[in-house]
């Protein structure tokens, strides 16, 4: 059974999907992202997280569990739900960290470190090896591939506007699909830096 035939897939069926065409592993992330698109509100009532938050917690980990499938990682111990819920409920978790630990802290205008704060998990990694690097061309460079859209949400990003503002500034439908454009232009970057 291929997963273009029948769009009501299996775990099996999504992981494979994520090793044929780009087409394919397209239908792969938007079926698994909307999937389970119901713990975001288990992030806002069992976490009692904003609605903000639990998206942007949900958003990290679908990337970070695609990111997983794609490299080996996920080791099918469990079933995909099971896994996206783990790591969903320790983003929760350190978000509550995050904020608890940062409640008196003020904020001024972003470093690279403060923006690597702001980045999916996913990123991290990349801008990490960057910045260990020094190399702070290469960054550039690399934005500059990305294409005038992203560089402009990931600019007003970094300069903390939240995703309802980006939305009105850039003329988007809504800050979610703000935030999916975002956590997209990431996913790009880091694609790009890989050699992707």
């Amino acid at each position: 059974m291929s997963f273009e035939q029948h769009p009501v897939s299996t775990d099996e069926d999504l992981i494979e999907s994520f090793h044929q065409n780009a087409l394919l592993k397209r239908k792969a992330e938007d079926t698994i992202f909307t999937r389970y698109t119901y713990f975001i509100k288990e992030g806002m009532y069992k976490y009692a997280l904003p609605e903000e938050d639990a998206f942007d917690a949900y958003s990290d980990t679908v990337l970070q569990v695609i990111n997983n499938i794609v490299s080996g990682v996920f080791e099918k111990k469990s079933s995909l739900k099971t896994y996206l819920y783990r790591i969903f409920a320790n983003k929760c978790v350190d978000l509550i960290r995050k904020k608890t630990t940062n409640k008196n802290s003020v904020h001024q205008t972003s470093s690279v470190t403060d923006m690597l704060f702001m980045i999916a998990d996913s990123a991290k990694t990349v801008v990490q090896q960057l910045i260990e690097k020094t190399d702070m061309d290469i960054l550039k460079n690399k934005m500059k591939e990305l294409g005038e859209n992203c560089r402009q949400i990931l600019a007003f990003f970094a300069d903390n506007y939240s995703d309802k503002e980006i939305a009105v500034a850039l003329d988007y439908k809504s800050a979610d699909v703000v935030k999916t454009s975002r956590l997209r232009c990431l996913e790009k970057l880091r694609q790009l830096y890989l050699g992707k």
